[in-house]
């Protein structure tokens, strides 16, 4: 008996705990659309958004690529890191995301399917 109560409260503050979230994330996400008067970001503010994009992206991806196993890559026998590096050249000679996706998988799979890197 006491174990259905146990869940029934759980099942409850799980609830408010989502609508209260929930609320929070409306409110301040929607703080910039109910106000009345028009303002703007400051230039610095602007400047370091443009960056924000690639800043992400690196926190993201080079982790991936530069750490195994928890350990920093101390070889060049990594299938990651060669296909990423391939990936990077392709971006800035064409520009072109869909062919830098390709090429990067193109360099990897066989590095770590045949090579085993």
């Amino acid at each position: 008996m006491t174990a259905n109560i146990s869940d029934n409260i759980t099942d409850v503050l799980t609830l408010i705990t989502i609508i209260g979230l929930a609320l929070i994330t409306v409110i301040t996400r929607g703080f910039f659309l109910y106000s009345n008067k028009s303002w703007q970001l400051p230039n610095w503010v602007n400047r370091g958004l443009h960056y924000a994009p690639i800043a992400a992206l690196s926190a993201v991806i080079l982790p991936e690529i530069l750490i195994t196993q928890g350990q920093l890559l101390v070889s060049w026998h990594d299938a990651k890191l060669i296909a990423g590096l391939v990936g990077a050249a392709v971006y800035f000679w064409r520009k072109s995301v869909l062919l830098t996706m390709s090429l990067g998988m193109a360099v990897y799979l066989p590095l770590h399917l045949w090579l085993g890197w």
